[in-house]
């Protein structure tokens, strides 16, 4: 195998380098993540999850840093049948209580830091927790929400001392309308690739700062979903599928055991600082022998074995303690190393994907995606209109290209935004100056971050439910299989050892901190570069952007009054506001 940096590395080294870094976790690495909770407890993520289902007045990430026992409750729900669960011994994915298999949603703050707002994880795919709940009140054990003003600027990000000022009058340049609501908001995230695990294993003494940074509710960007590839994605280390046995319609020769060296240690690396992360998985490859040279073979064996391929990934990484929640047939099946038509994808959810998964009674969804291609966005369209297939579709996964097919899927189920744009593209794209295109190295700089800023704001405007970052982490070449290099939300630097937070790291921060799944995009004027939304808690939050070359003067009115602030040359800005 050869990782992105061209020196050739064996088998071995992976699983050293993976059960190195996985042991530091497991043993000692988090007891820096553990935020105070109301109570005062901190340290490892081993310790209290939960807190009183009444108060909140428990809930702490910290606790023994040996990843102890972990028995606070996850909270009563908010109108399902509630329950307790627990973290487990080494802060696995809690089991919380509700019907639907949700973390517990619940009233005045119920449940602890991890998994107490609203009940994230549900197996319908909803962020509503239980049978009969409704979003969910809880804040996780949490401190009341503050007001809170953050800006960011080129080179000074995450600013949180920014003057800010409180007036019962005044004239607003951008207006919060709570009373025109659009899409429910599920939450971001990022995907994991073995090269990010490769690139970390440099800097073995920033991991645990490094998924903090990604995944913590308080200290980090408070990322809720992970994507998992089936098999390589462009981001692995060398291209392999999970069942290259020719001809095991059985699968009886599938397998994890690669996944073992680099990505699951990766993903439960990130357990441990956030144990309810939901988790999808999509293949770019699909094994050789079910192809007949690009095209994705049609005979009824080879996708019933497919299909049950997707069954046993599901099962093996459940067995692993990484719950999937929902699958996607293939990764842009328009630009894919594998092609389907339009007839045989819808063909494999509705006659084989989806039957296998109710015949073998697998708990994960079927989604349709990641579309991305314009061809797919037709797929995803004829789909949503095919009663049939619609019987086991439950979401729509869409990126890049996209964005205006939202506003048709959105009324027959939720809509995810799977893959951010990777940044440094040698063609034309939205906010991208073409001519700086480097054909050796990425570009992690701030004009990507505005870029980023830019493009999460349009996705959500169009309608989607949920945003996912590409690579959560590189190295600075950052250079996939293919020779392309891409841009991540945090950039090792192998030579000096270094963990280096990009600019757009910061964007996906500030959109995605203060934002509890359950909340709701509500209405604003006066602004094109400004996005609200308001939490189930009746706090606001308010995103604005400045693409001008001076900081500009803001008065945002929420709910009566009036907050006046700059928001920087070239920068953004979070404003939250409590609940009045």
């Amino acid at each position: 195998m050869t990782p992105s940096k061209g020196s050739v590395v064996t088998t071995a080294t992976f699983v050293a380098k993976g059960f190195a870094l996985w042991l530091c976790v497991a043993a000692c690495g988090t007891d820096q993540v553990g935020a105070p909770s109301p109570s005062g407890s901190s340290g490892g993520v081993g310790g209290s999850v939960g807190g009183s289902a009444t108060s909140g007045s428990g809930g702490s990430l910290g606790g023994s840093s040996s990843g102890g026992s972990a028995s606070g409750t996850a909270g009563a729900s908010a109108g399902g049948d509630g329950g307790a669960g627990t973290a487990g011994a080494t802060g696995g994915v809690a089991a919380g209580g509700g019907s639907s298999g949700s973390a517990g949603g619940g009233t005045a703050g119920s449940g602890g830091e991890i998994g107490g707002s609203g009940g994230q994880s549900g197996a319908s795919g909803s962020p509503v927790g239980g049978s009969g709940a409704t979003a969910g009140a809880g804040t996780g054990g949490a401190s009341p929400v503050e007001l809170t003003l953050i800006t960011s600027g080129p080179n000074d990000y995450w600013k949180t001392d920014a003057a800010l000022e409180e007036m019962s009058s005044g004239t607003a340049s951008i207006t919060v309308d709570e009373n025109t609501t659009h899409q429910r908001w599920d939450g971001f995230g990022g995907t994991f690739n073995e090269m990010g695990w490769d690139a970390l294993s440099v800097v073995g003494s920033e991991l645990t700062r490094a998924l903090t940074l990604l995944f913590h509710p308080q200290e980090g960007a408070n990322f809720v979903y992970g994507r998992i590839p089936m098999g390589a994605s462009d981001y692995a280390m060398s291209w392999y599928t999970l069942a290259e046995t020719t001809d095991d319609y059985a699968m009886e020769s599938f397998s994890i055991e690669r996944d073992r060296e680099m990505l699951i240690p990766y993903v439960k690396a990130a357990q441990q600082v956030r144990p309810d992360i939901r988790f999808f998985a999509s293949p770019w490859v699909v094994p050789s022998w079910m192809m007949n040279g690009r095209n994705m073979r049609t005979d009824p064996q080879t996708l019933e074995a497919h299909a049950l391929y997707f069954a046993r990934f599901v099962q093996e990484y459940g067995a692993e303690g990484i719950p999937i929640e929902s699958v996607h047939p293939q990764n842009e099946p328009g630009y894919a190393r594998v092609t389907w038509t339009q007839s045989l994808f819808i063909d494999f959810i509705k006659s084989y994907l989806g039957p296998k998964f109710v015949e073998l009674s697998i708990p994960a969804e079927v989604w349709c995606g990641t579309m991305s291609h314009p061809d797919d966005g037709t797929i995803a369209t004829t789909l949503a209109a095919d009663t049939e297939a619609m019987q086991y579709t439950k979401g729509f996964g869409l990126q890049w290209n996209l964005e205006t097919t939202v506003a048709e899927l959105a009324p027959h189920g939720p809509v995810m935004q799977t893959e951010h744009r990777c940044g440094n593209y040698n063609f034309s794209a939205k906010y991208w100056d073409q001519s700086r295109y480097d054909p050796n190295t990425a570009q992690n700089d701030h004009l990507y971050g505005e870029e980023s800023w830019q493009l999460i704001r349009d996705w959500i405007v169009a309608g989607v439910n949920s945003y996912v970052a590409w690579n959560m982490v590189l190295d600075t070449q950052g250079q996939s299989l293919d020779g392309w290099p891409q841009n991540a939300l945090l950039v090792v630097d192998r030579q000096a050892k270094e963990l280096i937070v990009t600019p757009a790291y910061y964007v996906f921060r500030h959109y995605s901190r203060f934002l509890v799944p359950g909340a709701t995009r509500i209405g604003l004027t006066g602004s094109n570069d400004a996005l609200a939304f308001e939490n189930p808690d009746g706090s606001i939050v308010t995103q604005v952007y400045n693409s001008g070359s001076a900081p500009s003067p803001t008065t945002v009115s929420v709910a009566g009054a009036f907050y006046q602030f700059d928001v920087p040359a070239h920068g953004w800005a979070t404003l939250v506001t409590p609940s009045t």
